[in-house]
């Protein structure tokens, strides 16, 4: 809201001390609060779950406090009243939420689910505010008294740490976002779009004409992510804002990421860089397809293989030997299970079956032509226009990162493994690079809105260009990307990718590839190959078209 220094924040930057911090805090608390005799010594503490009996009557504590607007003494009833205190108290205070009906659920063993009835109130406006949570009950480490477990989310559903609740004037004016054709994009019809919109409310709502309303809203710790918007009490007038995404391939992204869990997808127009779709299915809500920081696998390979061509090294007609397995720096590199050898392979061949150890064999380059440990990361800087975290795409977005690393990771950096992070955004950029020879920085406003310089980069010689697209075009009719990418008509190319991050049994699925003009990657974490989660989302986006 405009007026108004920031609020309460989940956290407990205002909070105030009840008996101490943390969970020493309820040694006092209990006392009053009837935790039975002294402040709890060894022989009263209880262990072990809560029962059914200390399940109902803390969360019915909670409850009974938190309706009548005692943030202090509801807090008391959580597991950290100095984090829970200051969004209690704006929930009654800025955010103006009054008349609060709790009515709890049938427990399932800990957790208790239940439902709110409320009114917002502004300046003689008013208008019921109604959702859903739910609790879970814990024994608190100091006292053994059962305890509200302290979740934002508790408060509201959509709270997370950081946020809080305010009422007021809206912090920008509503807009009406449409699409390239001036179709109406709403996060109702479109659930991926909704930070999105958000952010591009809060960012450029005061420059597309709107004047704002009244509204109760979730205000975020990050200014740019922008408030969400919860009930509407006075309505703005909004201003028109068009942005570059297509409404049909939007509505195919939204729908090809239900089929997996933990996938995102983003679509790219390469002539152009117009961002046409973005699409995230997560349960944390992130939207990992613009600024998630996860390793790429192999789809890394195509800004390796243009590293390889732009430095002589060897090119799509070359020589590529793939052995079983590769040694750099005392550590082994092997390939997929099932993968043949074939030492008479060229670059074109490897890249097509996704040859790990042929990468790993050319990474230090030829004794005429040697790679350093900065080369991969020059390529992606200057070529691709990746790593410089300069790009200004309209809302938050992260832009990939390869550092120039030495031993054994400067091999795993090739195929995206290592210390090389990228995202959907990022990927499918890489492709638009790679298919044109021009680097355009991917965005979702017009750069003319707000006079924005967007990043550049050199891009690709027409001869790296061209082999990288032949040898995608393989890929996809012939490779690793073929299964993914059939029945797709026009002019196709695909790269497949597996990245095993963090010890996991199950690889993260990726996949990028191109038909026509557009661009479009996908990540699924632990979804296996590239092309059985990652692939038939891309391909589904592809066939929609722009």
């Amino acid at each position: 809201m405009r007026n108004g220094a920031k609020a309460a924040i989940v956290g407990g930057v205002f909070a105030v001390m009840v008996g101490g911090a943390g969970y020493g805090a309820y040694n006092i608390v209990s006392a009053v609060s009837g935790d039975g005799g002294s402040a709890g010594t060894a022989a009263e503490k209880k262990t072990g779950p809560p029962s059914a009996d200390e399940v109902e009557e803390a969360s019915r504590a909670f409850f009974a406090a938190w309706k009548k607007g005692d943030a202090a003494t509801a807090a008391a009833e959580t597991n950290n009243a100095q984090a829970a205190r200051p969004l209690l108290v704006a929930y009654g205070g800025q955010a103006h939420i009054t008349k609060v009906k709790i009515t709890p659920g049938t427990p399932a063993g800990t957790t208790v689910p239940f439902s709110v009835a409320a009114t917002v109130s502004y300046e003689g406006k008013s208008k019921p505010l109604a959702y859903e949570s739910e609790l879970t009950v814990v024994r608190g480490k100091t006292t053994g008294k059962a305890l509200v477990d302290w979740q934002p989310a508790v408060v509201h559903p959509e709270l997370k740490t950081g946020d809080t609740l305010v009422t007021g004037e809206a912090a920008s004016p509503p807009i009406e976002a449409v699409d390239r054709d001036g179709v109406v994009l709403t996060k109702e019809k479109y659930p991926s779009l909704g930070p999105v919109l958000d952010s591009l409310r809060d960012k450029y709502g005061d420059k597309a004409g709107g004047t704002p309303g009244i509204e109760l809203a979730i205000r975020h710790e990050s200014e740019e992510a922008g408030d969400t918007s919860l009930v509407t009490l006075a309505k703005g007038e909004a201003g028109k804002l068009r942005t570059t995404f297509s409404a049909g391939a939007q509505a195919a992204a939204e729908k090809a990421v239900k089929q997996f869990a933990e996938s995102s997808v983003v679509a790219v127009k390469p002539s152009t860089g117009e961002v046409l779709a973005i699409a995230n299915h997560r349960e944390d809500g992130f939207n990992a397809a613009f600024e998630g920081k996860v390793a790429p696998g192999s789809t890394m390979k195509i800004i390796t293989a243009a590293m390889f061509i732009d430095n002589g090294v060897t090119s799509m007609n070359s020589p590529a030997p793939c052995p079983a397995d590769a040694v750099w720096k005392s550590q082994k590199f092997p390939n997929l299970k099932g993968m043949e050898p074939n030492e008479g392979a060229t670059l074109a061949n490897s890249f097509m079956r996704s040859c790990n150890t042929a990468f790993v064999k050319l990474v230090d380059g030829t004794d005429e032509k040697p790679l350093t440990d900065e080369s991969l990361t020059t390529e992606a800087q200057e070529r691709f226009g990746l790593g410089k975290d300069n790009w200004k795409t309209g809302v938050v977005s992260f832009d990939g990162s390869v550092p120039a690393s030495g031993g054994p990771n400067r091999a795993a950096n090739a195929i995206g493994q290592g210390e090389v992070q990228m995202n959907p955004l990022n990927m499918a950029s890489v492709t638009a690079t790679a298919i044109t020879g021009t680097f355009r920085q991917p965005f979702v406003v017009s750069p003319k809105l707000d006079n924005r310089q967007l990043a550049t980069a050199r891009g690709l010689p027409s001869d790296t260009a061209a082999q990288l697209k032949q040898m995608m075009r393989l890929t996809a009719t012939g490779g690793t990307a073929q299964k993914a990418m059939s029945g797709l008509g026009g002019d196709i190319g695909g790269k497949t990718g597996s990245a095993e991050v963090d010890g996991k049994e199950t690889s993260d699925s990726w996949f990028t590839g191109f038909r026509n003009d557009i661009a479009a990657a996908a990540m699924v974490q632990q979804g296996g190959h590239g092309g059985d989660a990652a692939g038939p989302i891309v391909a589904q986006v592809l066939r929609a078209g722009g």
